[in-house]
């Protein structure tokens, strides 16, 4: 069998393409990009959906790799595929920013672990609703759910020069400001009682300063911030999954106009 060069830079594209937008996927989506997970493992999954996806995809004719327009939509690709999971590393951040005000409120702010997920020191609170997250991520099968629309955008984004423009690199500097509010939202309710029992702590320490009030506060506050996390749990899991990981998943379907 005898191919011409033509036909062998179309056939690389045909795959390299593919791969490039879903392999950049699985570098920057939650879970899949920790340190724990190979890069083998990345690049088998990537390998696997890829040969399957591959022979549906469309390339334009004409359209080398080795020319500045392959450059061009090289460089679309990855940025699809990054964005796409940083989306989702945006969400778990903020149950992150959410859970060091809460141990912040309690005063466990130095009881600090490795988060996997980054290997950056986090507080331990802040540990306790990432785990969540995730486990929450795996039950609805959010993973598998990231997977098929970004199949599904080869269809709304075809491989080409036209991709994600400067509307869309701003549309997604505007929603990560959500990592603040959203996480702020998640702690509020923990983090106001908790203040409260401080003011209370210092108005007593005040009228009377022979009590010490401050060295019984101490284990004080943190039992009843670990008594608010238990009563709050139900409304943090619902919060998660209805609205933090539903709204994200709402804008990786603008950004890949599904």
């Amino acid at each position: 069998m005898n191919y011409t060069e033509a036909q062998l830079h179309a056939i690389l594209a045909a795959f390299f393409w593919p791969f490039l937008r879903i392999s950049s996927l699985f570098i920057s989506l939650p879970i899949f990009s920790i340190n724990a997970v190979s890069a083998r493992i990345r690049l088998l999954f990537s390998l696997a959906i890829t040969l399957v996806v591959a022979p549906l995809i469309k390339i334009p004719p004409g359209l080398e790799i080795f020319s500045y327009d392959g450059l061009m939509v090289t460089i679309q690709q990855l940025m699809i595929g990054l964005m796409s999971g940083f989306v989702l590393q945006i969400t778990f951040a903020a149950v992150v920013f959410g859970g060091q005000a809460v141990a912040s409120g309690m005063g466990l702010g130095f009881a600090s672990m490795v988060d996997p997920q980054d290997g950056q020191q986090v507080p331990v609170i802040a540990q306790f609703y990432v785990v969540i997250c995730t486990l929450l991520f795996l039950v609805m099968n959010a993973h598998l759910l990231i997977i098929e629309m970004l199949v599904d955008s080869f269809k709304t984004i075809p491989i080409g020069l036209d991709g994600f423009d400067k509307a869309d690199l701003w549309m997604l500097l505007e929603w990560s400001r959500q990592l603040f509010s959203v996480g702020l939202l998640l702690s509020l309710p923990m983090i106001a009682s908790l203040l409260f029992v401080n003011i209370s702590f210092g108005v007593a320490t005040r009228a009377a300063p022979q009590l010490q009030i401050f060295s019984v506060g101490f284990p004080v506050t943190i039992a009843l911030g670990l008594f608010l996390m238990w009563m709050t749990l139900p409304d943090v899991v619902a919060f998660i999954s209805e609205d933090m990981l539903t709204d994200a998943y709402e804008f990786i379907g603008q950004l890949l106009k599904l």
